[in-house]
């Protein structure tokens, strides 16, 4: 079975390539002209395309392509000339910090509320998270950047609007640097994560067994926590990674509003230049990690649950 949603995996980020190398070549005008500008002599635009390999036909570059990002070699800037590989590293490294430091504060608190909602359900306190966790999922994430930047950068000036890392800082500067983003993505993501663990616990708890630990006089908290919540692992991993992924590829709009040098921003100006060989790579790096942390997901639920270790 875990072979089976591995190579199912491995299919759909061969499709995914395909979509990407159609979008790009679906783009009006002609990248070597646009690069070079309407001035650049006929030889020199002949030259350039040749080099980017656009004298070959599509399915020709396409192959070329994805053998070259199968071996890591990943291409050179069209802006700066410099190698994609090197450009990327840095930058995907600091948006992994930055999931990272929100998953690190997002999945204990969504874990821990959503054991209380499940507890103390049909309570005031089960409504007020209740309807502060639905009014964070509704809001996007750039309104929830631009109200945080307005309030603690703005107002009390206590954290920085623009989440501005580089090597030369320490972890602790690095942290303070992220506060606000970090927050944003953490509001979205507990959200998610909290009412499904609620789900899955409620689920657990009209269980037979769990009737049978209630009869024993057991504490409705260690009921929960002891028992309802191990059989409601699977569920939970899943979820769980499936917003570690979204935190992993979702940081694009974040790493936007506060100027953070992580591979979304990187993505975003590629763009603007038109610099094609780095939105492939980046486009592709994120749509790997996504699929690989959702192939995470499936391989622990099957792991977690005995009943999909052995189907029979």
């Amino acid at each position: 079975m875990v072979l089976k949603r591995i190579g199912l995996g491995l299919m759909t980020l061969l499709i995914i390539s395909m979509l990407i190398f159609v979008g790009i070549e679906a783009l009006p005008g002609d990248l070597a002209e646009a690069v070079l500008g309407q001035n650049a002599l006929p030889e020199t635009v002949a030259s350039f395309r040749k080099e980017l390999k656009l004298d070959l036909p599509p399915h020709a570059r396409y192959f070329a392509w994805l053998g070259d990002f199968i071996q890591g070699d990943f291409g050179k800037s069209l802006a700066n000339g410099r190698p994609i590989a090197e450009l990327i590293g840095w930058r995907f490294a600091n948006s992994l910090f930055l999931a990272g430091a929100a998953a690190a504060i997002a999945v204990p608190v969504a874990i821990i509320l959503g054991i209380l909602a499940a507890v103390y359900r049909n309570t005031l306190f089960d409504r007020v998270i209740s309807m502060i966790t639905l009014s964070a999922i509704s809001f996007p994430e750039f309104f929830i950047a631009y109200i945080l930047i307005a309030l603690f950068s703005v107002q009390f000036t206590l954290f920085p609007s623009i989440a501005n890392i580089n090597v030369q800082m320490n972890l602790g500067e690095k942290l303070y640097a992220i506060v606000l983003p970090c927050f944003t993505l953490s509001m979205v993501v507990i959200a998610h994560m909290m009412r499904q663990t609620r789900a899955a616990i409620i689920n657990i708890m009209a269980s037979p067994f769990i009737e049978m630990a209630r009869l024993k006089g057991l504490k409705r908290l260690r009921v929960t926590v002891l028992h309802a919540f191990p059989n409601a692992l699977s569920p939970v991993i899943n979820v769980v990674a499936l917003n570690l992924a979204y935190l992993v590829v979702g940081v694009v709009i974040v790493e936007v509003v506060f100027v953070y040098p992580g591979l979304g921003q990187l993505l975003v100006d590629s763009v603007s230049k038109r610099d094609i060989p780095v939105v492939q790579a980046s486009g592709l790096i994120f749509a790997a990690t996504y699929i690989g942390l959702n192939l995470l997901a499936d391989v622990l639920s099957i792991l977690s649950n005995p009943r999909l270790r052995n189907p029979r």
